[in-house]
């Protein structure tokens, strides 16, 4: 066993990639487990201390062997469409459980488990309801587990800020969620990323962290601190739930659905750490609000902006 190498499943996805990036810099020997690992050469590129391993969260066998010699474990995998045999249960649940029992049967020190704020095991929603019952499962496999739960991230690749950016700088009028009044706290993929790092260089971590910005908007006032960056005034239009909800169910008949039905029953709950719970503060981190996000956006061209 190294004592500095820890498998990261779900490496080369959105978080996964930050993940791996900050334990690179903490000085981890770092695994990348994941379906597809080819893809661990285009975003990584050519690092010695970085391998990549093909494995499915659905299977014993490739499990076991990524995380065999592995000191610590990171489970950064995330479904948000349930398409034939990924279901979120398979995937939150039963995947969830496979990756800790297989961790602690190789004698790995520390588990990371990724999952999300407001994730309940007795939600109506069959993905929220998963990600809760996915925490229950990790605990009983791997006692000593750490629960992560970061809020909605935000990076300069992200479908949230980035790509309300580009909605809002598109159309006229922009329909919301409900009324706009859910309240969202976003997090920067970036800190989440160097929080996880913390934690695996942390000797005593806390078994659960809540990780959100410093920032708690509500959906509307998201949405006009957005536009006013871009320098874009549209309408915003309450859309209900209901119909949201039917919509994204169509878009999820697509290959890359722009909405799923995941990220609305999402969006009808608040996305806000709770009060009490370790955070950032506990791990000396003073995370980025959303202005580092908007940095990146490019407002629009004169001749686009709105002259009201």
């Amino acid at each position: 066993m190294s004592a500095r190498r820890v498998t990261v499943f779900g490496g080369t996805g959105f978080l996964g990639r930050r993940i791996v990036r900050h334990l690179l810099v903490h000085g981890f020997a770092v695994r990348v487990a994941a379906r597809h690992p080819e893809r661990a050469a285009q975003v990584f590129g050519d690092m010695p201390v970085l391998e990549a391993v093909r494995a499915d969260v659905g299977d014993d066998t490739s499990v076991a062997a990524a995380v065999a010699e592995a000191v610590g474990v990171v489970n950064a995998v995330s479904l948000y469409v349930e398409r034939g045999g990924l279901t979120f249960a398979a995937v939150h649940v039963a995947g969830a459980e496979r990756v800790a029992r297989q961790a602690r049967r190789a004698g790995v020190t520390k588990l990371v488990h990724v999952s999300g704020i407001g994730s309940d095991p007795k939600s109506t929603s069959k993905y929220i309801r998963a990600r809760g019952e996915g925490e229950g499962a990790v605990r009983n496999a791997f006692p000593g587990a750490i629960i992560v739960r970061p809020s909605v991230m935000m990076g300069p690749d992200d479908a949230f800020v980035s790509g309300l950016a580009a909605m809002l700088g598109s159309f006229p009028v922009f329909p919301m969620f409900g009324r706009g009044r859910t309240k969202l706290q976003p997090v920067h993929v970036e800190d989440v990323g160097e929080a996880v790092a913390r934690i695996m260089d942390t000797e005593m971590p806390a078994p659960l962290y809540e990780l959100a910005g410093p920032q708690i908007f509500s959906y509307r006032a998201l949405l006009q601190t957005i536009a006013w960056h871009i320098g874009s005034k549209p309408l915003l239009l309450p859309v209900p739930f209901a119909v949201w909800r039917m919509a994204a169910s169509a878009a999820e008949m697509l290959d890359d659905p722009p909405l799923t039905r995941s990220q609305v029953e999402l969006m009808r709950q608040d996305n806000v750490a709770a009060d009490g719970l370790p955070g950032f503060d506990t791990l000396g981190i003073a995370p980025e609000g959303i202005e580092a996000v908007l940095a990146g956006i490019k407002p629009l061209s004169a001749p686009d902006r709105d002259p009201r």
